[in-house]
């Protein structure tokens, strides 16, 4: 398989993948099915025809509204499948068109809706994090299972080190956060490195603009999910990490 065909094709199952995420983000931290009931309006819950349900562009040809009610269908749904799309070809481009790729792939799928679901409710669910544990275990096994210990040892450093933070400070740091760090560890290996460096910094950015707005009382008060920092780090540690622990060793080793 060609690379340019690969990106393609990572391209379409990203769109699809994307517009399924969506449903994942959605309905996974109320508790409801993954299957049933099908796509439907969120104000009128009419059932959306498959023509209707094309990821971005019948999103594009209905501009945004349900073509039952007219409600107003949010933004979000076509830019989650866009960016998951656009992710996946990254991925393809970055790694290659073969199992190098693999593990890259299953870990924007678990990006997406975890950096979602922590915006929404401000959890990270359990049930993302065994899954992410399973896949990424499985894909080193078959892939590169000679790696399995330094991803393991990874995975217990990055967990390790946000436990100490949740247990020093609890208010600012959750066991969800724990737990996605120590399976961006089992993803990325030694790359979790520059990965969780990434996220502190980004988060203590924001944070630090918040408190400038709103006041250093407000400004502590105010709740940020740092499961999309740690998201942000881990595609920068998935696609620029080994270039900058390379740069790292060679600088002070």
């Amino acid at each position: 398989m060609t690379l340019a065909y690969a990106a393609v094709l990572a391209g379409v199952f990203g769109l699809l993948l994307g517009s399924f995420l969506n449903v994942v983000a959605y309905r996974l931290p109320r508790g409801e099915s993954l299957a049933f009931p099908g796509s439907h309006c969120p104000s009128c819950e009419t059932p959306i025809k498959p023509w209707d349900n094309v990821p971005v562009l019948s999103w594009l040809w209905l501009k945004g509204r349900c073509r039952a009610c007219h409600g107003s269908i949010s933004a979000r749904y076509p830019v989650v499948e866009a960016t998951t799309a656009a992710l996946l070809v990254a991925v393809v481009l970055d790694k290659g068109a073969d199992r190098d790729a693999w593990l890259g792939l299953a870990f924007v799928l678990l990006l997406v809706p975890v950096t979602l679901i922590d915006l929404d409710h401000r959890i990270i669910p359990n049930k993302l994090m065994l899954l992410g544990t399973v896949v990424s275990l499985a894909i080193l096994a078959l892939t590169d299972p000679g790696s399995i210990p330094e991803h393991l040892i990874a995975a217990a450093a990055a967990g390790g080190f946000l436990l100490v933070a949740a247990l020093a400070y609890p208010a600012g740091m959750g066991m969800g956060d724990v737990k996605l760090a120590a399976v961006m560890g089992l993803f990325l290996g030694r790359n979790v490195g520059p990965a969780m460096l990434v996220a502190l910094v980004a988060g203590s950015v924001v944070g630090a603009a918040i408190i400038a707005r709103k006041g250093a009382a407000e400004g502590r008060k105010t709740a940020i999910p740092f499961g999309p920092y740690l998201a942000f780090g881990g595609l920068v540690g998935l696609f620029a990490g080994d270039p900058i622990v390379d740069w790292y060793l060679n600088t002070f080793a």
